[in-house]
């Protein structure tokens, strides 16, 4: 215990001397006198002349005990953070300059454009354009094969007024072929008169037309006639095969012994000899050459030929 307090004694001598006994104005208007005895972050400890060891912190001494202080260096480090600065020390703010920014004003037309004149006017915009261009090419097409229209001419029309072109022509009534009969041709005076055809009546003769009696029975029995049912007279399915061609269905039966039968596509005409088997979307085909796989959207026509006798 001696040792210490010797220890200590000259430790506090040393601080004495190289920290003398001094007055410091506190914050408040108060003062206090004594020696440093310890030098904290947050403050210090003070022996006071009526041997009291108060601490002290920075904030609580006045701005003249903190510059008086920062003339000791080893307090100036402690001190310089509470150092208020003097306005002649603060550094001139940087005058902020606006930039000049130059507006013209644009038209209406240019600041609200039309979605056509938008589109015209980004390559986005040209590209979708052109997407709904194409769109319309293919819509056409496939409104001349579902109406039985001329694809070029369809093709043509709606490559002039887009989108119009193949709504006129969907809207369009579809028209079955009736089978016309051809007017009797006129024979000309002195002409030869064809084996089997009645003659004409001479000039100012009545023409007297013969016909056999029912009980003589037809003179000649009535061939059966070619059927084609094209894309968009008939719907062109599963269920429209299955119910009108159930005798080309597996082994040939019924009508599919008196006719052949021949599909025909964008690309070809098949000779068919069976249907093999029908799915959802397509049928298969028996053909001399093999089986054919033929999907119904791409069937434009199908024809039934009397078979020869």
């Amino acid at each position: 215990m001696r040792k210490f307090l010797i220890v200590l004694s000259l430790w506090l001598g040393l601080a004495a001397g190289v920290l003398a006994a001094d007055t410091w104005t506190l914050a408040d208007g108060t003062s206090v006198s004594g020696d440093i005895v310890k030098i904290e972050d947050s403050g210090v400890m003070i022996h006071t002349t009526t041997d009291t060891y108060p601490t002290i912190e920075w904030a609580q001494f006045s701005q003249d005990s903190l510059k008086h202080m920062a003339d000791n260096p080893k307090l100036k480090p402690y001190v310089d953070p509470f150092i208020e600065p003097t306005a002649i020390a603060r550094s001139a703010k940087p005058e902020i300059k606006a930039p000049t920014v130059m507006r013209t004003l644009q038209p209406p037309d240019k600041l609200h454009p039309s979605i056509l004149g938008g589109l015209l006017e980004s390559s986005l915009g040209l590209f979708i354009l052109l997407i709904l261009y194409a769109a319309n090419l293919y819509a056409a097409f496939e409104v001349a094969v579902v109406r039985g229209k001329p694809i070029g001419m369809v093709m043509g029309v709606s490559a002039v007024l887009p989108i119009a072109g193949p709504i006129i022509f969907l809207s369009q009534p579809v028209k079955p072929e009736s089978a016309e009969e051809a007017p009797p041709a006129e024979t000309a005076p002195g002409a030869p008169v064809p084996a089997g055809a009645a003659p004409a009546p001479a000039p100012g003769q009545e023409h007297i037309e013969i016909v056999a009696a029912s009980w003589q029975g037809s003179q000649e029995e009535k061939k059966p006639q070619p059927q084609v049912f094209s894309r968009g007279k008939y719907t062109l399915n599963r269920r429209f095969i299955e119910t009108r061609f159930a005798g080309f269905l597996g082994e040939p039966k019924g009508e599919a012994l008196t006719y052949s039968m021949e599909v025909r596509t964008l690309k070809e005409a098949i000779v068919v000899e069976c249907i093999k088997q029908l799915g959802t979307s397509e049928v298969m085909l028996e053909t001399p050459k093999g089986q054919v796989t033929v999907p119904f959207a791409d069937i434009l026509e199908i024809k039934l030929t009397p078979k020869p006798a």
